[in-house]
């Protein structure tokens, strides 16, 4: 059994027991979270929301909260003398996941 999850702008297909970074979370660590469920299959088939299925739900708890490797980003305009270097870390937040209710 398997779902899709939306959460940040984002899907991602999760199953039991699945630790999954997904975008920064308001949420404190050791805590329980739900997500919206676009699709769920299961032995019967797959069943798939317009825009969510209705009754399903994932529920998963927040391993802990951090920021990805810095990437560097550098913009440079040709013949003005403008340059600049900038660095950028994304915030995650790491879940596992418990339950798949469909």
């Amino acid at each position: 059994m398997y779902a899709i999850i939306e959460t940040g702008g984002k899907q991602y297909k999760v199953a039991n027991g699945d630790v999954v970074f997904v975008e920064k979370l308001n949420a404190e660590d050791d805590a329980t979270v739900e997500f919206k469920v676009v699709a769920v299959a299961d032995d019967n088939g797959i069943k798939v929301g317009t825009p969510y299925v209705d009754g399903a739900s994932v529920t998963a708890k927040v391993l802990k909260t951090g920021k990805g490797k810095k990437i560097t980003v550098a913009t440079y305009k040709p013949k003005k003398g403008e340059k600049r270097k900038m660095g950028h870390r994304q915030p995650y937040t790491k879940v596992e996941i418990q339950t798949i209710n469909a």
